[in-house]
Formats: structure tokens, sequence, C-alpha cells
């Protein structure tokens, strides 16, 4: 295969198109891996395997396509790295990933970059993001399929805190990519209050793990 494809969100007519827009690929293969890292349970589990079988019926059976959840085949890094490499076909994942490859791709994972959902949606079909995703096909040889909107991160401790000073010395869990690495250097900065106002109560006050790390950055839905 001369392609791969990620993809964050399942969309089967987006799928079909990129699958089917490169030129004998169902001569080299029919049977493809898809991967990602959430639980069986979540939502995109449930439509990656509709998908699936959506391509498998639309196609004639041309595709085959077996879905690998809960990080099977690898964390997001991983499977990241396998998508380049050849040992899956089809993730979802972040653009915090992507841009481990084409760091600017990954402007959309940093802070106050958008101001609501919408914005972000409207970012994803701007000449700007087709832009950034060409780049990162050039690099990488990977095909963005379609993009959605995942919902706000928080960040959790399992003790309460006030001000941003009150963070100094907390050991925090977060994605080993640059958009969460520079989480602890936006807390230092002058403005960093109003990252700190703009966490939900539950947020501030409830610990999602015990001993250390003594606090998380994660996803709405993982939360």
């Amino acid at each position: 295969m001369t392609k791969r494809f990620a993809i964050k969100t399942i969309a089967s007519c987006a799928i079909l198109a990129g699958l089917m827009g490169v030129s004998g690929m169902a001569q080299a293969q029919t049977k493809l891996k898809w991967a990602h890292v959430y639980e069986t349970s979540e939502a995109y589990h449930k439509w990656s395997v509709w998908a699936a079988d959506e391509i498998k019926k639309r196609t004639s059976g041309r595709y085959e396509i077996q879905v690998f959840p809960s990080s099977t085949l690898g964390k997001e890094s991983d499977i990241n790295q396998g998508l380049q490499l050849g040992t899956v076909d089809i993730i979802i994942s972040g653009a915090s990933f992507a841009a481990r490859s084409f760091p600017r791709i990954g402007v959309g994972y940093y802070p106050y970059t958008f101001r609501d959902p919408e914005h972000l949606l409207k970012y994803s079909k701007s000449d700007v993001f087709k832009e950034l995703a060409d780049g990162y096909k050039q690099k990488t040889g990977v095909q963005t399929v379609a993009v959605t909107y995942y919902g706000a991160r928080h960040s959790t401790s399992n003790k309460p805190f006030k001000t941003c000073d009150e963070m100094k010395g907390l050991k925090m869990r977060v994605p080993d990519v640059p958009a969460y690495m520079a989480l602890p250097r936006l807390w230092r900065q002058p403005d960093a209050d109003r990252f700190c106002r703009g966490l939900p109560g539950p947020a501030k006050r409830h610990g999602r793990c015990a001993g250390k790390p003594a606090a998380h950055h994660r996803s709405q839905e993982v939360l």
C-alpha cells in the first residue's frame, strides 16, 4: 500500500472516497487494520465497527476491515508510527500526535486557538487546514480523511486549588506531545489565571487518581 489514512471522525462516505481514490489499492491489499485507543464502550469504537461493515458492503467485499480497539495495537503514538510504517492502515488520532511528524498541524491542540466548537469546525473546512493537511500528507504519506470535535479537555487534580501559584510543584500526567507538554509553561505566564478560572468546578475539586502524579489532563469523554 502506498497510502495510509488518519481518521478523526467516522463518516463512511469520506472513508470510502479516500480508500477508492488510491490507484491499485484493491489489487494490492483487501484486508485492512483500523486501530484506535478508545474502549469498546465508547462511541468511536461503535462507529468504527459500523463504518468497517459499511465499507465492506458498499465495496462488495473488496475491503475487509478489522477494528482493533483499546490500544490493542499500541498507544496513540505507536499507531501513528505504525500508520507510516504500514503495520496499520487506518487510525483515529489527534493532530497533536500528527504534529510529531509535521509540527504545524498541531496548532489546533493548543489552548485558546479556537473560540468554540463552531470555530474549530470552520477551521477544519478552511484553506488553512487544507494546506496543513496537504503538508502532512507530503511529509508522511498519510491522508487525513475527516475531522471532528472531540470535546473540551480538562485538567483534574486530587486536591483543590484557587490560583495557579498553588499548582507549583504539581505533577501532572499528560500525553507525550508538544501541545500538552507546553501546559506547565502556560501556567507560569502572566495570564495563566485565565486558564485556571476556565476550569469547571468539578475539575478543580476532584482528582481522578491517587498518589503520584497528582493530576491528569484528559478529554471530556475519558472523564
